[in-house]
């Protein structure tokens, strides 16, 4: 708990879904991006279920970055997880990417208690190797993502689409 906010236990088990692939499993099912958010009384980081998407919600999309990008409102800050696929020199590589999306058009208190209680959520989803800061509309290019994931000497495409 960071600043009176407290992380469901639900969204540990997201976190859970998101990074594990269980053997049998339906791949479409699987989490792309799951999307958290306060909760009504500002008193917990819940998941925020009508924004997430699985694998087979974006399998007919054009661009996959771009509907994943959509999820996240333009005047609130979230959490994201994000199951991102992408392709260095040598293979297909697939890695979860955090995000924390704080717009500057988000109200400043807003701002304030998604800051002070970033590191408790990344404290309840161990080994995440990225993590990426949105604030304006400029951040959610592509091209920022793939300098965290490498930068474009090392990332060849991203979710299926060159760089």
């Amino acid at each position: 708990m960071a600043s009176g906010v407290a992380i469901s236990d639900e969204v540990v088990t997201h976190y859970e879904a998101i990074k594990v692939r269980f053997q049998g499993a339906n791949e479409k099912e699987r989490f792309k991006l799951v999307i958290m958010r306060l909760s009504e009384d500002q008193k917990s980081i819940i998941v925020d279920h009508e924004n997430c998407l699985r694998v087979k919600d974006v399998e007919n999309t054009g661009d996959v970055f771009k509907t994943v990008i959509s999820k996240l409102p333009s005047k609130e800050c979230r959490y994201a997880l994000y199951d991102c696929t992408y392709m260095n020199k040598e293979s297909v590589k697939e890695d979860l990417v955090f995000i924390f999306s704080a717009p500057e058009d988000a109200p400043m208190r807003n701002k304030m208690v998604y800051a002070s209680s970033k590191s408790a959520v990344k404290a309840k989803m161990p080994g995440l190797k990225f993590e990426w800061q949105i604030n304006d509309h400029a951040d959610k290019e592509a091209s920022c993502l793939v300098e965290k994931l490498g930068g474009r000497d090392v990332v060849k495409s991203l979710e299926g689409k060159s760089v």
